[in-house]
């Protein structure tokens, strides 16, 4: 969702129609002129304590958050050979890329005496990571390395005294890590066609050109509704992006627990898409993501958003902002809109979209209503709670 295509047009990488997946490119040719849109009417409703009861949190705590592997960060962020720690989840994690290129993740907690190695959130470019406690230290690999004065310790054999690791995987360009180590992970809820389609937008090969953590009051879900449906965007959005996006259903497919959606930008007619090949696809259309179980992706004209909705409480969330560029900027033009484009993005979703949010919450906790009922632009929101609502 970006409105600075006048800034300039330096040169960079685009996407084209061509480069995207089948799937997507079948998608697309489904979205109809603006003028030819049907609303269909549409009624449905859910509880209030869906938003705020610390009964159906824990619920899903307990069924998705600590059951199914989760993201934590864009594959992007970490070079090989760095590391980065966590804790958007309550959980306190490392998560590091070896110098082999392979992800892994693990508790962050000295096996010592349970210390976090990292306290900060920045990456470090690093091959080891040092306990500033009792100066144990690890490499990346989470392999314990070296041990203070060990000659201290009886019997003690560093070979079993690594980090305690916990299973990750990249998936389509986003890092996913399974919080709880009791079980397994079961990775099937993760859609291979959104990987695919993620890889054809470039997620795991772009460049990481912003990154900003918000602390909000609301519930993820109340967080998430806005990016499910597009009935708020001529509204809410009205003095900001508003005249960019048609006011008219998406495209939706499912993928299991996963929604996209495609839609025209304003002016958009089905013939644009084949008036010049080389054309940057997302200046005609946007995609929308939720990936499960709340991996939020935009595409924009030159950037793509990636949100990662972490609930904290009934009424908490911790949303994980990163803005993803197709490379970094190479001319002061291409940093002009970069720049301008962090900045207006992060004042929509974090000052219309996130204070939404916020202030729904308030109501929703006074109670009001007790009932939250849904349009025919709100109908993805209903399908994605139902394929939640499936796993509880």
């Amino acid at each position: 969702m970006s409105n600075v295509a006048e800034v300039a047009r330096p040169a960079r990488k685009v996407t084209t129609l061509a480069q995207l997946t089948p799937s997507q490119i079948d998608a697309i040719r489904k979205i109809p002129a603006e003028k030819d849109a049907v609303v269909v009417p549409f009624g449905a409703t859910r509880p209030n304590a869906i938003f705020t009861g610390q009964e159906r949190f824990d619920l899903e705590q307990e069924k998705i958050f600590r059951r199914y592997p989760v993201p934590v960060t864009v594959s992007a962020l970490l070079e090989p050979g760095s590391i980065v720690a966590n804790e958007s989840y309550g959980f306190p994690m490392l998560v590091s890329r070896t110098r082999d290129g392979t992800i892994r993740a693990f508790v962050n907690a000295c096996q010592h005496k349970g210390s976090k190695l990292l306290e900060d959130c920045a990456v470090h470019k690093q091959g080891r990571v040092t306990c500033p406690y009792h100066a144990w230290t690890y490499g990346i690999d989470g392999k314990l390395i070296g041990v203070s004065r060990s000659e201290a310790f009886q019997d003690f054999d560093k070979s079993q005294r690594g980090l305690a690791e916990l299973e990750a995987r990249e998936w389509g360009g986003i890092v996913y890590v399974q919080l709880n180590r009791d079980i397994p992970a079961d990775w099937s809820n993760l859609s291979q066609q959104v990987a695919e389609d993620f890889t054809a937008i470039g997620i795991p090969s772009a460049h990481v050109y912003g990154r900003k953590s918000f602390d909000l009051k609301a519930n993820w879900k109340v967080v998430l509704e806005p990016f499910l449906e597009g009935y708020h965007v001529q509204r809410l959005h009205a003095a900001s992006i508003g005249d960019k996006f048609q006011d008219a259903p998406n495209i939706v497919d499912m993928f299991g627990p996963n929604i996209r959606q495609v839609s025209g930008r304003i002016g958009y007619v089905p013939e644009m898409l084949d008036e010049d090949p080389a054309t940057n696809v997302h200046k005609l259309v946007t995609h929308a993501y939720t990936a499960f179980p709340n991996c939020v992706v935009v595409t924009s004209q030159y950037y793509t958003s990636v949100m990662l909705l972490m609930p904290r409480g009934p009424d908490r969330t911790t949303v994980e902002y990163f803005m993803l560029t197709p490379e970094a900027a190479s001319t002061p033009k291409a940093e002009e809109v970069f720049a301008r484009s962090y900045e207006l993005i992060l004042s929509v979703f974090g000052g219309e979209d996130f204070r939404a949010a916020e202030i729904s919450q308030q109501g929703l906790n006074a109670g009001v209503p007790e009932e939250t009922v849904y349009c025919g632009l709100e109908t993805n929101i209903v399908r994605y709670y139902e394929a939640i609502e499936a796993l509880l």
